[in-house]
């Protein structure tokens, strides 16, 4: 009974009721979401992993954006049946909860901690890189002290990276302030960066020498595939869309939408600007280079459009922390709901309805992560954590299928059992690619947050409570 209490579930009707009923603002549309995807996918992918994918695929990175994207797609398809079905915040982890059991529902949650979290610092970081690089074309330099996470640049003392702890904290204020505000300002910066991208496209296509592609694959199958893995990274976020459920109009209709919909656009442009990137300079140009997008420009002469993407970089980054962060408040918030974190996280604020002490421990706990730990450090765990949270969606369908039937589904998976379990199985086929340091990492990160679960949140979860009704919102 113990053991079998582990994989308890929580009961869906109660839960659509729940979500129907709580205090967070329904005011978001299939529009808003489209371009929350696009936030939050086209960022540090685009204008930074593009050069580290060239020089691990060469002029294949495009193929290994294709194949990402697949393995993407096919986990969308499985997101968008689950999202139109159970229109609850938090995301696969909610999803977990209500299929696969608590004790599954947990370790997700955590993993997605990984996800959003780390992604959100990871990207600070970038931001704060292509931001001095902006400041200091205007002749604005930072003392070195201030630039970087202590240990992070050799031969230079640094103590703190300000600028990433600063931006963290200025997207965690306008999130505390309420998600219309939060999605206006995204679709704003959203079509900046879409138009500088496509401006980038428009000049670069009349540079292209397709000598540079050749030969196309000099790493073979297997540097594609590693790629592959690689650029993964570049389509995390359009899942962040789930998270946003209980905000929605309209969640049956709107939210397969902002999910494919996202993805497919965000696909069409990292394939274009690969293509592109690698056609102007040879790939082995890009090592050791942090701007790959704007130094293909000053290589085909085009100085003044190459500032023009750096700032459609440091608009990029700063969506995708915000959608990121944003994704990680409403799990968190929907943890605490059942329980299984501090109440205080869940707390809905009256005036702005948002989490907002739970917003602002995330965004501060990040901010000081962002300040203090490099980049690399930070990168190592992001891809692994979002690949099983895809693995585990694609079962979790299937699952949900045999065991509720009778739910009614505004969206369903075409080639079902088939295109779950190749999403399942492509996920883990790019997480066999991945370095033994990050699945280590991973292994250790899993075992603490067992620990806190079988310490903390097993022991408060109000599914356990005698007597206790299905969790509602506070």
């Amino acid at each position: 009974m113990q053991v079998m209490s582990l994989f308890r579930t929580k009961n869906i009707e109660n839960m659509l009721v729940a979500s129907r009923t709580g205090s967070l603002k329904k005011v978001l549309g299939p529009v808003d979401l489209v371009l929350m995807g696009i936030g939050a996918i086209i960022g540090t992918g685009i204008f930074v992993l593009t050069g580290t994918g060239a020089l691990t695929a060469g002029p294949a990175l495009t193929l290994s954006f294709i194949i990402a994207a697949t393995a993407c797609g096919f986990a969308a398809l499985c997101y968008a049946e689950f999202a139109s079905t159970i229109p609850v915040s938090g995301s696969i982890y909610t999803y977990s909860y209500a299929t696969l059991g608590e004790i599954v529902a947990w370790i997700i949650g955590w993993d997605l901690m990984l996800e959003y979290g780390l992604a959100s610092s990871a990207v600070s970081v970038g931001w704060s890189g292509y931001f001095q690089s902006l400041a200091a074309g205007f002749g604005l330099h930072l003392p070195a002290a201030i630039t970087a996470a202590p240990g992070s640049v050799p031969g230079v003392t640094t103590f703190i990276n300000l600028p990433a702890v600063v931006i963290m904290l200025l997207i965690t204020w306008v999130l505390s302030y309420g998600v219309r505000e939060s999605a206006r300002i995204n679709n704003l910066m959203v079509a900046i960066k879409i138009g500088v991208v496509l401006l980038f496209i428009a000049v670069g296509v009349w540079h292209v020498k397709p000598a540079n592609w050749t030969p196309f694959m000099p790493f073979g199958t297997s540097g594609m595939f590693n790629a592959a893995a690689l650029v993964f990274f570049a389509f995390i976020g359009f899942d962040a869309v789930t998270s946003a459920a209980e905000e929605v109009r309209n969640p049956g209709r709107d939210l397969p939408i902002g999910i494919i919909g996202s993805l497919i656009v965000c696909t069409l442009l990292y394939v274009a600007v690969a293509a592109i990137m690698t056609g102007i300079v040879p790939f082995a140009m890009f090592a050791g280079v942090d701007h790959p997008v704007s130094l293909a420009l000053q290589y085909a002469g085009q100085n003044w459009i190459a500032g023009f993407v750096d700032l459609g970089a440091i608009l990029g980054m700063t969506t995708v922390i915000l959608v990121m962060t944003y994704g990680q408040t409403r799990i968190t918030y929907a943890m605490s709901r059942d329980g299984l974190l501090p109440p205080l996280l869940s707390h809905i604020h009256p005036t702005h309805k948002t989490p907002f002490a739970g917003t602002w421990i995330i965004g501060v706990v990040f901010a000081v992560i962002a300040g203090f730990v490099p980049l690399g450090v930070l990168a190592e765990l992001i891809n692994i954590g979002t690949l099983s949270a895809f693995a585990l969606v694609s079962v979790a369908v299937l699952v949900l299928r045999r065991t509720r039937p009778d739910l009614p589904r505004a969206f369903r998976v075409p080639g079902a059992p088939v295109v779950p379990l190749i999403s399942a199985g492509l996920c883990l086929f790019l997480m066999a690619h991945l370095q033994a340091t990050t699945w280590i990492a991973f292994v250790v990160w899993l075992v603490i947050g067992l620990g806190i679960y079988f310490l903390y949140a097993r022991r408060n979860a109000l599914l356990h409570q005698p007597g206790a009704a299905q969790p509602t919102p506070r």
